[in-house]
């Protein structure tokens, strides 16, 4: 800190280069022009100081509106980051002035702990697709024959390959930002968001008509293929694993619970749609639709087609197709849309999907390519899944030199054999798969493959068996103490779907085995912290973060638990069923086969399979191991068949925030929903009751502003008593 004329003042660093990437070198002709502004600053009044960081903060608004959505810079890299170094100056002189849309608020904020549930206004549907030029005829026809007599007008938009999020905009300010999740609760992503710089903070104000009083748009976020292709030149430089492709790096970095990190990845935004539009006219077209998203500041599709018949809708996907590769995003298909928001209005929705737009798939890339060999991987559950190793090959934008063949059926229904020449393609453009072997380009050489009978991991005969769907056998290793399934079962325990630890990826499950550290997931919780850090490139930092993942999955709820102990046949859809079923581990683990049939989603093999798993005393073992390393056993989302939602909360709104005292957010979340409220992420004037605890913050702040009741644990188990108790 340096003292000007009397008052303190901090010097502020420098920015990246919008171009590259790259933070500019700290010189002395730099710093000079840094300290000679101090003083005009320093002598600046508040209210001066106020104006100025108004005009600065349009002003950059602005520049990264014609820069990183319109592709149009309207100044040099160096008058921007001038601009954009006076903006901090102002701040770091008088931090008030650092409001939520700021311009410099998009570099990261603090790391979260975890990501809270957003349950949407508007459910955010899926699209039904198709590959068939005849489905598109008859998706008309039908849209016709439900709107008789109707004059149709269509959209048709590029799908692009991203990651679905709704974003809320109140008083014309961003206020939260949230992924799909399962159609009706998302996670809140806000933080990671309000990096991206195509996302305006705030709507035009100047250019739009009139800023609506609350605004949902849904859109994609995604990352340009230029920058994925940068970000994993860089991974590589610096020895780590490639990402395998844009639409999972942006869905990898979006789930980052560091915003900073997410700053450092190029990635952007598309919007193209409306969930909720209040305190203005809604538009009546897409077109309209999309013209007032334009208007408000955000980016929308470069391209969009008219039709107004099938056979026109399918000249515009076709001329799509022919385009959409020089476009800076991947694209996967095209989205075809009635263009009259009235006329969707009358046609509605199936339980997954509008009636009134669907998305048409192109058809994956194949190539042409050797199978060198087929080797064996092996799963958690000891299944032997055969992998074919191939002559390297580009296609659907990458370099494929392994893909799956599922099982041992599979290999012999193709007559699949080492030496063939295969067809291979990217199913939905991402995963690799055998389609067919080129049998005109044997030569006799080609070599049958036997499908081991023993384990290649650990030498244990395998046993062959039904898949549980029926649709082909498995080979399965039936020895528990098994390399692989040993690294497989602490995997998926560390998987986001399930106990969602940071860090406990592949190559450290990898080296905790190989080490003798971890037996099964038990021995996580008595890792400690010079132990991580001795293994080869994990440092003191990753160290810490992989205990603190281990440390807050302690409290993850039962179906998380459930899910996590690898149950054979027992998804993440069949844990949540159990936890809804069961108040406790406990009971769950006391349930007998006839017992768990009575579940839905639960049927007899999936019901023999956990009476089995419960009755090993191996299993029991593990499980008297976790309840000993502290891990919560109790289901939040429990449900008595004859329960009925009743009380004070029945169709209120609640919002939580801060640390509760002896509730987890997830279990206050399901208790206030088993209630019949709804657990809202924002605070606004339509909330009923906001649930604070410690470290409050700023929603707190706003319900108090607004005069909604604000709530600590003890008041809020005041007003619901003991039901629906956790």
């Amino acid at each position: 800190m340096a003292s000007i004329e009397g008052k303190s003042c901090r010097a502020v660093g420098p920015v990246e280069c919008r171009s590259t990437g790259q933070v500019p070198a700290l010189n002395w002709n730099w710093r000079i022009v840094v300290w000679r502004d101090l003083p005009n600053l320093c002598a600046m009044t508040f209210a001066e100081a106020q104006r100025r960081h108004v005009r600065l903060a349009e002003e950059l608004r602005q520049h990264d509106h014609a820069y990183y959505v319109m592709a149009t810079p309207t100044l040099s890299d160096v008058e921007y980051d001038r601009l954009y170094r006076e903006l901090l100056d102002l701040e770091t002189a008088h931090p008030e002035l650092t409001a939520a849309d700021s311009p410099s608020q998009r570099v990261g904020g603090a790391a979260l702990t975890a990501f809270q549930p957003v349950r949407h206004s508007v459910p955010m549907m899926s699209l039904d697709n198709t590959y068939s030029p005849d489905e598109v005829r008859a998706f008309v026809a039908r849209v016709q024959k439900g709107l008789p007599g109707e004059a149709l007008a269509w959209t048709v938009e590029p799908k692009v390959d991203g990651v679905a999020v709704t974003l809320r905009y109140e008083q014309g300010v961003f206020t939260v930002g949230a992924t799909r999740g399962d159609g009706t609760t998302g996670d809140d992503i806000t933080a990671n968001l309000r990096t991206l710089r195509s996302l305006p903070l705030q709507i035009w104000r100047g250019f739009a008509p009139a800023v609506p009083a609350v605004l949902e748009v849904r859109g994609e976020v995604f990352l340009p293929v230029a920058g994925f292709k940068k970000l994993n030149a860089e991974r590589e430089a610096a020895g780590e694993e490639p990402f395998v492709n844009p639409r999972n790096s942006a869905a990898g970095s979006l789930k980052q619970l560091d915003p900073k990190l997410v700053a450092e990845r190029p990635l952007a935004l598309v919007v193209y749609g409306i969930g909720v539009v209040e305190g203005i006219p809604g538009p009546s077209t897409q077109r309209e639709l999309l013209a007032l998203l334009t208007s408000f500041g955000f980016p929308t599709p470069e391209r969009v087609w008219t039709a107004s018949s099938a056979d026109e809708i399918l000249d515009r996907i076709a001329e799509l197709d022919a385009v959409r590769r020089r476009f800076a995003y991947e694209t996967d298909g095209a989205v075809v849309k009635l263009d009259s928001l009235r006329q969707r209005e009358l046609l509605g929705a199936t339980a997954k999907a509008p009636r009134w737009a669907m998305a048409f798939k192109y058809a994956a890339e194949q190539a042409e390519t050797r199978l060198n060999a087929i080797t064996i991987q092996v799963g958690r559950t000891g299944a032997l899944t055969p992998v074919a190793e191939l002559e390297p090959v580009f296609v659907g934008g990458s370099t494929v030199g392994r893909a799956t063949l599922h099982n041992e059926d599979e290999i012999r229904r193709k007559d699949i054999r080492v030496g063939d020449r295969v067809v291979i393609e990217k199913a939905g453009e991402v995963i690799p798969a055998v389609v067919r072997v080129v049998v005109e380009r044997r030569n006799g050489s080609e070599v049958e493959f036997a499908f081991p009978t023993v384990c290649p991991e650990c030498g244990t005969p395998a046993t062959r068996e039904r898949t549980a769907a029926g649709d082909g056998v498995v080979w399965r290793c039936g020895n528990p103490d098994c390399p692989a399934k040993i690294r497989g079962r602490i995997e998926h325990w560390c998987s986001r779907g399930a106990m969602d630890i940071e860090g406990g990826g592949e190559v450290l499950v990898a080296q905790l085995v190989t080490a003798g550290m971890v037996r099964d997931v038990a021995d996580l919780y008595r890792l400690r912290r010079d132990e991580l850090s001795a293994l080869e490139r994990m440092g003191e930092k990753s160290a810490d973060n992989f205990l603190e993942g281990i440390r807050v999955s302690r409290g993850r709820d039962l179906w998380r638990l459930i899910f996590g102990l690898g149950i054979l046949h027992v998804g993440a859809g069949v844990a949540k069923a159990l936890a809804r079923a069961f108040p406790d581990l406990d009971e769950l683990s006391r349930a007998t086969a006839p017992e768990l049939t009575g579940i839905d989603d639960v049927g007899a093999v999936i019901a023999a399979s956990v009476e089995a798993w419960f009755g090993d005393p191996s299993n029991r073992d593990l499980i008297a191991r976790l309840r000993a390393a502290g891990l919560q056993f109790n289901s939040s989302t429990y449900t008595p068949a004859d329960a009925v939602p009743s009380g004070p909360l029945v169709g209120k709104t609640v919002v939580l925030t801060g640390t509760l005292p002896s509730l987890t957010r997830e279990e206050a979340a399901a208790w206030i929903e088993r209630l019949g409220g709804r657990v809202s992420s924002s605070v606004s004037k339509k909330t009923h009751y906001v649930l604070a605890g410690t470290d409050a913050g700023s929603k707190l702040e706003k319900a108090q502003t607004l005069g909604v009741t604000v709530l600590d644990e003890a008041a809020f188990r005041a007003l619901v008593g003991t039901s629906g108790n956790p």
